[in-house]
């Protein structure tokens, strides 16, 4: 099965990059965690909103891979705990399609996207950088992932 991380985003900090590829080297080869980054589209007092996210969605849509199941990450979205996160990615790893996980960039999403999802997950109902969420996102999969398999990474 794969995951993809696919983010509106450039320019991040080192960090963010470290720490995204140390969970995702830590996945075998039967899981893994792929990043597609989709450049955002230049802010600029001539763009409406609405205009910068249609841009976006043109890009999004054209980055994502054929087939996939899509959850976009939204604050206002479902919370799951870890295991139910891990019991979601069992049913997933059933099913034998792979998933996109989408994060918006600084306007969010069009709601093209919004209404082509599968599902609305939340990581909390904190606002984090955009960034952030890519690293959390990264660990939490690997985390469910463990668990499934019975690894002592995650203990409870």
């Amino acid at each position: 099965m794969k995951f993809y991380i696919l983010a509106v985003a450039n320019k991040l900090p080192n960090w963010i990059n470290t720490a995204f590829t140390e969970y995702a080297k830590r996945l075998s080869q039967e899981v893994t965690i792929h990043l597609i980054e989709v450049k955002p589209e230049k802010r600029t007092s001539n763009k409406s909103t609405e205009q910068i996210l249609y841009a976006e969605y043109h890009r999004i849509k054209a980055a994502i891979p054929s087939g996939c199941r899509l959850i976009m990450l939204d604050e206002h979205g479902t919370q799951w705990t870890t295991a139910q996160l891990a019991h979601t990615i069992t049913n997933w790893m059933q099913e034998g399609r792979n998933t996109v996980f989408i994060i918006g960039g600084a306007d969010g999403l069009h709601n093209e996207i919004k209404s082509s999802v599968h599902g609305t997950f939340s990581l909390s109902k904190l606002t984090f950088p955009h960034g952030l969420v890519r690293v959390i996102l990264s660990e939490q999969l690997y985390r469910a992932v463990t668990l499934i398999r019975n690894h002592p990474y995650h203990r409870i």
